[in-house]
C-alpha cells in the first residue's frame, strides 16, 4: 500500500506540468474577468473598457470588466491575489498598487510575491485643473492665491496614495504650499467634485479631464509631464508655469495572480502588445492623452521594481500616511 501511494504522488507530480501545459493550449475556453479596482469614470477604468473589446476580439472570448472598489484599490487587488491562477482573473491597477505599501500599515497583498506581471499598458500625464468659479488663471497665481490662504484650498483625490492625491502632494511639496486633500471613493466621484465646485483644484488624469476643460466646466492650468503633449498644445507644463522639477506620470498595468502558467501569460502580453500598437488604437489612445507602452513580462516586473524604490523614498519624505 505505500509503494502504491508513493507511485501515486510520483506520478501525479510527473503530469501535473503536463495538465497544466495542456490547459494553457487551450486558453482561454471561457470569459475573463479584467478586474479593476476603482470606480467608473477613473483612468483605470477607460483603459480597460478601452482594451476589453480588442481583447475579447483577440481571445475569442469575452473579457468583462468588473469593478470592485474601495480602500483605495486593495479590495479589487486582493481578489487577484487570492483568485485561481488559470489566467481567467485579471487585474488592471496603477499606482496605488505601489504606494498603498507604503502609506497603509498593512496591505493585503504580497506586490512582489502574489502575482505575475502581465503587461505595463501605458502612461498619462494628470491636468493641473481649477473650478471656473476660482479666480485664477495659470499656476504662478494659484500659487500666490494658495500661499495666501495656506490651508483653504482644497482639491479632490480618488483616494489616500491614489494617483490624483500623489499628484497633489508632490505639488504642495515643490510648490511649498498646503492646498487640502479631500478623499473620495475614486477618480470618477473625485472629478464630479470638482466639476460642481465642491473642491476648487484637480490633478486628474488627463483622459477623464480633458472633455471637461473642453466643455469649459473646467479651467486647465497646466500638464503634469515635463514636456508639452502634441493634443494639448495650448497648456504648459507645471514645471514650466512655477514649479520647476516637478512631474508625475501614471502608468497602467495588467496583472495575473501568482503560478499562472507562463504560456497563458506570454499569450495575454502578445495579444496586448499587439493590439495596443495597431494604428486604430494607438491613436485613439493618443487622442485621450495616454501613452502606449506595451512592455514585455519582464520589463513590466522591472518597471514595478523602480517605481517601489521611487515611491518608497517620496512617501517617507513627504511623510504620508492613511490615517
Amino acid at each position: 500500500m505505500f509503494r502504491i501511494r508513493i507511485a501515486a504522488i510520483v506520478c501525479g507530480t510527473f503530469f501535473l506540468p503536463a495538465i497544466a501545459a495542456a490547459q494553457s493550449d487551450n486558453y482561454p475556453t471561457k470569459s475573463v474577468r479584467l478586474v479593476t479596482p476603482f470606480p467608473p469614470g477613473g483612468s483605470v477604468d477607460v483603459i480597460a473598457r478601452l482594451i476589453a473589446p480588442k481583447l475579447s476580439e483577440s481571445l475569442g472570448k469575452p473579457v468583462v470588466v468588473d469593478n470592485r472598489t474601495g480602500a483605495s484599490g486593495n479590495i479589487g487587488t486582493e481578489l487577484i491575489a487570492r483568485s485561481p491562477a488559470d489566467g481567467y482573473t485579471l487585474l488592471i491597477n496603477t499606482l496605488p498598487l505601489v504606494t498603498n505599501i507604503f502609506i497603509m500599515s498593512r496591505v493585503p497583498y504580497d506586490l512582489q510575491n502574489d502575482f505575475e506581471p502581465v503587461c505595463l499598458l501605458s502612461s498619462s500625464s494628470a491636468i493641473l485643473g481649477v473650478h471656473p468659479s476660482l479666480p485664477v488663471r495659470n499656476t504662478k497665481e494659484l500659487l500666490e492665491l494658495a500661499r495666501s490662504k495656506r490651508g483653504t484650498l482644497n482639491y479632490g483625490t480618488a483616494g489616500i496614495g491614489t494617483n490624483p492625491h500623489i499628484a497633489g502632494e508632490l505639488f504642495n511639496y515643490l510648490g511649498k504650499t498646503n492646498i487640502v486633500a479631500v478623499h473620495y471613493k475614486g477618480g470618477g466621484p473625485s472629478l464630479i467634485a470638482a466639476i460642481s465646485g465642491e473642491v476648487t483644484v484637480t490633478f486628474a488624469n488627463t483622459p477623464e479631464t480633458m472633455p471637461y476643460v473642453d466643455a469649459k466646466r473646467l479651467r486647465g492650468l497646466a500638464i503634469s509631464s515635463l514636456k508639452r503633449r502634441a493634443n494639448l498644445p495650448e497648456l504648459p507644463t507645471v514645471s514650466e508655469s512655477g514649479v520647476p522639477g516637478y512631474e508625475f506620470l501614471t502608468w497602467h498595468v495588467i496583472m495575473a495572480p501568482k503560478g499562472t502558467p507562463r504560456p497563458v501569460v506570454t499569450l495575454l502580453n502578445e495579444r496586448l502588445r499587439k493590439i495596443l500598437n495597431t494604428p486604430e488604437q494607438n491613436q485613439q489612445l493618443l487622442q485621450k492623452g495616454i501613452d502606449v507602452i506595451g512592455a514585455s513580462p519582464e520589463e513590466t516586473s522591472a518597471h514595478l521594481k523602480r517605481e517601489i524604490e521611487k515611491w518608497s523614498r517620496v512617501v517617507k519624505e513627504r511623510g504620508i500616511r492613511a490615517e
